[in-house]
């Protein structure tokens, strides 16, 4: 089976898991439960419910529904298809069926001239009290009513079948049950959903689960999930005392606690060293600007309420939404000619959007987004060449966390709704072109992906995976043709005439509060040296010992390395399991044997080896890792 065979068959597995747990729910639960979605997702499935409140599903209840589901799939039910007349769809969905979400969605389909389909599974009806045996009454009434139906309007399908289930849908499915593994799937948690997604409308009770081909598949999944859980930024943000989220700041506000500073400032030191490389020039923008700048630029329209305002003295300001406009000023403030080209502007700087409440969680999606930003500006034959050095940057900073190794890149292109995107047709086809070009003679692996361009140009978007194999978008290039039009942007070119210049829109690590909760979870929080908030501590066994422990701090300190000493009164034991919990690096323990011989004895947290080696030696090597910037 090709590769795109089996992810065809894994989603008509999971779309027929999601009707065989409605019937479970309707099993166990509520027979007339009102229903509603039902996709297949990626990693298993989900289904909508509106339960009655006195039949209320709980988390302790899903057991009940996964084991139904695993009696279902052993009854090997087939999943019959009927296509049927708008007429008779109407009477099934209102009278049989008696769903009124199923109406809602049936009249938008009929509207757009779609055809209307159902499926139905059943068992023998000889079987019915045998299979059924235990099932809530109210279920077997239910689909007693429904099977008279079916088997006096199409007796030629359903002659002698009990159906158990019926829901429309135009699948695909598989052909019975029996073809799921009944211990590939797991009911997995409850989670509230609005009907389609509209606070307005009523809250559902959505209910997922995962779902793989095979018991192994699921099970590394788990383990995954579980992998996960344990690497979460959330926990170990508070654990290692990185961040803090304080309810009188305000939600999607981290406060970067001093470790997570050091991080930070790591980070942003070592792209700042990358780029100086590529004779980029730092620049300086304030966190306001007047609303015209964002009207000339097009981000007043394209943020709407998303902006924050500002009411001065006098005037009414804007917190910038992003950095590019503030740019393109410091670019007009001067002459340039097409030697000068190109120009390149960095800023790691902090752009604020006032995003919903509901949406904002921890590190993942913030108001304050500090972004490690660049703009440049060049001629169109430059274009290639600059995105050749912004790609040897991108690998260069991923390569040092390890994670190059399975990369591509999105070219993301318009999409047919043309109101998105700023500029004409053929500004836009330039852009697009250019960047293709480039993206091929960088070797770079592209996908071409329709509608996902920014709304002032096409961009690369660079797909990376983490040590859990999960996929982030992390560094993009943008090229855009537009806001210099709208600024009026220009240099004088080799003929000695005015010509607009190329703006490319750049960021390596993207919103570094992102790329942080990233970091914590790629690496678990025991990060390499180089990142490491604290990078040594040393353990005197005893007071006695304290002196050379003092010698050691100043020895390290004079390398710019970050250590502490654990004086504290508590068990030596204990002072280990402490450095442990931290994840440090480097644990060094020092007593007579060591100070006699000048040596330490270290942990390596990383590998778990214990070993001594001379002062000196020690030192040497955490000095060498750290500016290695060694994994």
């Amino acid at each position: 089976m090709s590769n795109h065979e089996h992810n065809d068959h894994l989603h008509s597995i999971r779309h027929s898991l999601s009707h065989i747990m409605a019937q479970a729910v309707q099993r166990v639960q509520q027979a007339d439960v009102e229903i509603a979605i039902w996709p297949a997702i990626d990693n298993g499935f989900y289904y909508d419910f509106l339960f009655s409140p006195e039949k209320q599903i709980k988390e302790e209840d899903l057991p009940k529904v996964n084991e139904m589901m695993v009696k279902i799939v052993k009854e090997n039910q087939p999943f019959t298809r009927l296509d049927l007349t708008n007429d008779e769809s109407r009477y099934i969905v209102h009278e049989v069926l008696k769903q009124q979400y199923k109406a809602e969605l049936m009249e938008e389909f009929m509207q757009a001239g779609e055809g209307i389909s159902f499926y139905l599974n059943s068992i023998p009806e000889q079987a019915k009290d045998q299979l059924l045996k235990g099932v809530h009454e109210e279920y077997v009434t239910y689909y007693e009513g429904v099977t008279k139906y079916f088997q006096e309007k199409h007796p030629t399908e359903f002659a002698g079948r009990f159906i158990t289930f019926l829901d429309m849908c135009e699948g695909p499915h598989v052909e019975t049950t029996k073809e799921i593994d009944p211990s590939a799937f797991k009911v997995a948690k409850l989670a509230g959903a609005y009907w389609r997604g509209d606070s307005n409308n009523v809250m559902m009770t959505r209910l997922y689960a995962y779902a793989f081909d095979t018991k192994e598949e699921l099970k590394t999944y788990l383990t995954f999930l579980e992998e996960a859980k344990k690497r979460d930024h959330r926990i170990l943000g508070q654990q290692l005392k990185l961040f803090t989220i304080s309810p009188l700041i305000g939600a999607g506000l981290p406060l970067m606690q001093p470790k997570g500073m050091i991080m930070r400032k790591e980070v942003e030191d070592f792209l700042w060293e990358l780029h100086e490389q590529k004779w980029y020039l730092r620049v300086w923008t304030p966190h306001i600007a007047k609303l015209e700048l964002y009207q000339t630029s097009g981000h007043a329209a394209k943020f709407g309420n998303e902006l924050f305002r500002v009411k001065g003295k006098e005037e009414e300001f804007i917190m910038k939404p992003m950095n590019c406009p503030h740019h393109m000023q410091i670019f007009a403030d001067n002459q340039f000619s097409y030697r000068d080209m190109p120009i390149r502007y960095f800023e790691p700087a902090t752009v604020y959007r006032d995003e919903k409440t509901g949406q904002l969680s921890w590190l993942t999606r913030v108001r304050s987004i500090t972004q490690d930003d660049g703009h440049l500006f060049c001629r169109v034959d430059q274009i290639e060449e600059e995105v050749k050095w912004i790609t040897d940057i991108i690998k260069e900073f991923f390569g040092t966390l390890g994670m190059l190794g399975d990369y591509w890149v999105s070219l993301s292109v318009r999409g047919d709704d043309k109101s998105k995107y700023l500029g004409s047709d053929e500004v836009r086809d330039i852009a697009e072109a250019s960047l293709e070009k480039a993206a091929q003679a960088n070797d770079l692996p592209y996908r071409r992906v329709k509608g996902e361009a920014s709304f002032y140009g096409p961009k690369l978007d660079f797909m990376f995976k983490d040590a859990l194999w999960r996929e982030w978008q992390l560094s993009t290039i943008q090229c855009d043709f537009n806001l210099p039009e709208r600024f009026q942007l220009e240099f004088t070119n080799q003929q000695g005439e005015k010509e607009r210049p190329v703006v490319i829109h750049r960021a390596i690590a993207g919103s570094l509060e992102r790329f942080l909760w990233i970091m914590i979870e790629h690496f678990a929080g025991a990060f390499p040296v180089w990142l490491a908030p604290e990078q040594v501590r040393i353990i005197p066994v005893a007071d006695a010992f304290l002196d050379y422990a003092k010698k050691l701090e100043k020895m390290l300190k004079a390398q710019s390395l970050r250590v502490s000493i654990d004086d504290g009164h508590e068990s030596f034991g204990k002072k280990i399991r402490n450095g442990e919990l931290q994840k440090i690096p480097y644990l060094i323990i020092v007593g007579e044997k060591e100070e006699k011989a000048e040596s330490v004895s270290v942990r390596e947290y990383k590998t778990k080896e214990q070993y001594e080696l001379t002062a000196h030696a020690f030192v040497e090597k955490v000095k060498e890792i750290r500016d290695n910037r060694s994994l």
